[in-house]
């Protein structure tokens, strides 16, 4: 199987989607698939197993993420993509992180962010990207902003972090606004 990867100046972003964790989970070994997920440990794995004997996609719902992978030393530094991609409505909430807070504030994400909306209008032909984020998350406020980005308003008690309800403010990007 190839896996398709998009490569920017500094990073390399290896595709995932629920045919490729198919084909791993079916074909590799579990070192395999650590070492090709960049799972740091055992429980890592687990979930990541756990997630796909679950299913990971439904008949109108998928996801299309990408590894982030320092193109220098070949490190999987973080993720970002569309984890709910609601296909028949042509939108997708976007998620990101990096791993380590070497890679922050190094403009990573700005740089992996801007070829993954890209994708996501003129590949996966997305006509809304929404993202939900942490009110006291100021970098990934900031991110958005830069990334044009509307406000749109909050959602109150949206998830729960280490057993904590928070709200979420709740961002979008048109594809008529991202052409302009």
């Amino acid at each position: 199987m190839t896996i398709e990867t998009i490569t920017t100046e500094n990073l390399l972003l290896r595709k995932l989607t629920p045919e490729v964790y198919n084909f791993i989970f079916n074909t590799f070994s579990e070192a395999d698939i650590i070492a090709f997920l960049g799972l740091e440990s055992q429980t890592d794995f687990s979930k990541e197993k756990d997630k796909f004997e679950k299913g990971l996609t439904t008949y109108n719902r998928s996801f299309v993420n990408f590894q982030i992978i320092e193109k220098s030393s070949n490190e999987i530094i973080g993720a970002c993509g569309f984890h709910t991609w609601y296909t028949e409505h042509a939108r997708a909430e976007i998620g990101y992180a990096l791993k380590d807070d070497r890679f922050k504030g190094k403009g990573v994400m700005t740089e992996a962010l801007s070829e993954v909306i890209a994708y996501g209008f003129n590949t996966m032909k997305l006509n809304r990207i929404e993202a939900f984020i942490g009110t006291n998350n100021v970098a990934s406020l900031k991110l958005v902003a830069k990334m044009g980005f509307s406000k749109e308003g909050l959602l109150r008690q949206h998830y729960c972090k280490n057993n904590f309800m928070e709200d979420s403010v709740v961002f979008s990007l048109l594809k008529s606004e991202y052409l302009q």
